[in-house]
């Protein structure tokens, strides 16, 4: 799963970059929109970890988010985003909207958490809009009425009035015929309020709150030089100085529940001798499609799924062994998948 951290010049997107990966990128450099950070987490998950004890694999494999880290222009200039960051933004499965909201003495306005949510979203519009423009306009020249345009009419309404795609309702075939286009304000966002390390506890206020219901916006409120400052101690220190503060975990597991959330994914398990695996699929895909996130060959000569749960798995050490005690089921191709079942796939192609 892949996602772009984005936001104004200024806003801390690089430290808020470093303390979600542990990485150490420059910040502070505003560097050419041509250029970015990449990194992953690993996403943790106790449930895999107990299975992997029990039966010791070669390999433990935990599932992972991809970040990009790219900069984004000033929202003073007037300019747009780049074209790089547009890019960027549209390949993403998911977007963080860094927020600024503290003073950086680099730049002459004050933090304004509601000014940037607004100016970012609207940008995000503008440039679904311009897309959406140019393609009507070379279908009105036709003058075919297509399922294409009937829907792309809908939208740039929809987008006129300053509305983003996420609260737009329409026939869920628009999306399919569309996905093309990538849309950015259709995306899943998490706004990410980045402020002082006094703020850190503080929740989001109501006008942001309201906002981001409004548009269907999630809202996580963290302090980018706490949480990177965390990544350089060890687990008793990092712990006292997060109970200092009043938060009782890293924004980094938040984070990660939040985008999970976002973006109805779950996991599931493979577990062998030579790798317990976690595996990232959405909520209701069906096993043959779940098979290919594994390998295009296991969901073409998918045969049926072998799902044990977890804990049994974690009990007994094998799928043989689950088998012999009756926890073990066989489900086919339109089998739904539930988050933590270890999974077992025949095939044969």
């Amino acid at each position: 799963m892949r996602t772009s951290i984005v936001g104004f010049r200024g806003c801390g997107k690089t430290t808020v970059f470093n303390a979600l990966t542990g990485l150490h990128a420059e910040v502070g450099g505003y560097h050419a929109g041509d250029v970015k950070n990449l990194g992953n987490i690993k996403v943790p998950d106790k449930r895999l970890a107990t299975i992997a004890e029990k039966i010791s694999p070669k390999k433990l494999t935990y599932a992972e988010i991809s970040f990009a880290d790219l900069a984004a222009t000033s929202p003073a200039d007037g300019k747009g985003f780049a074209a790089a960051m547009l890019s960027e933004m549209r390949a993403a499965d998911a977007l963080v909207h860094v927020v600024r909201g503290f003073d950086n003495p680099d730049l002459s306005d004050s933090p304004d958490l509601m000014r940037d949510i607004t100016v970012f979203e609207g940008e995000m519009v503008l440039a679904d809009l311009l897309i959406v423009e140019n393609r009507l306009s070379k279908l009105r020249k036709t003058g075919a009425k297509t399922k294409e345009r009937e829907y792309l009419e809908i939208i740039a309404a929809h987008l006129e009035a300053d509305q983003p795609l996420r609260t737009l309702e329409i026939d869920g075939g628009a999306w399919t015929l569309l996905a093309g286009f990538s849309f950015l304000s259709k995306k899943s966002c998490l706004l990410l309020l980045n402020v002082e390390e006094e703020q850190a506890a503080d929740p989001a206020s109501a006008e942001i709150i309201e906002f981001a219901t409004k548009n269907s916006l999630r809202v996580m409120v963290v302090s980018g030089n706490v949480e990177m400052e965390l990544n350089d101690l060890d687990e008793t220190d990092g712990q006292e100085y997060l109970a200092s503060l009043g938060l009782k975990e890293p924004a980094k597991d938040r984070f990660i529940r939040e985008v999970y959330d976002m973006l109805d994914l779950i996991s599931f398990f493979t577990a062998g001798p030579d790798e317990v695996r976690a595996w990232t699929i959405r909520k209701g895909t069906f096993a043959q499609q779940a098979a290919g996130k594994i390998h295009s060959d296991i969901e073409r000569g998918f045969i049926r799924a072998e799902v044990m749960q977890w804990a049994d798995m974690a009990e007994l050490g094998s799928d043989a062994k689950c088998r012999e005690a009756g926890k073990m089921r066989l489900e086919g191709k339109e089998y739904i998948p539930q988050d933590g079942e270890v999974i077992h796939f025949r095939f044969n192609v």
